[in-house]
């Protein structure tokens, strides 16, 4: 699996972004995919994931100012990022979780699960938001 990010760059505060990441190598029904981002010296975080069902995930932080979506057969995954803020300055990270698949005969259902940890990381895009 390989994830290459693109769409970096520097704006000023109040601008938008949109980050791409184009996926090659894997079956898109096999992972979820998600957005993380790494400040300097702070630990990496998540920022945006489409779960198992389909659903779309945020931290706090960025709800109602970024969008994760994933087009062209699922191979780019994106990341709109609008209304930037100075903290939002960050390297950010496409990642790809497994998918795991399992079939209950008691209640005769199939359930989705990521894992928890990103299996395959990209090698990162830099984002500088200034004031």
């Amino acid at each position: 699996v390989q994830l290459l990010e693109s769409g970096g760059g520097s704006v000023q505060s109040g601008g938008s972004l949109r980050l791409s990441c184009a996926a090659s190598g894997y079956t898109y029904s096999s992972y979820c995919m998600a957005w993380f981002r790494q400040a300097p010296g702070k630990e990496r975080e998540g920022v945006a994931s489409i779960n198992a069902d389909g659903s779309t995930s945020y931290t706090d932080s960025v709800k109602g100012r970024f969008t994760i979506s994933q087009y062209n057969a699922k191979t780019t995954l994106y990341l709109q990022m609008n209304s930037l803020e100075p903290e939002d300055t960050a390297m950010y990270y496409c990642a790809a979780r497994k998918k795991t698949v399992t079939y209950s005969y008691l209640t005769r259902a199939y359930t989705s699960k990521c894992s928890s940890v990103p299996d395959y990381w990209g090698q990162g895009t830099q984002v500088t938001v200034s004031s």
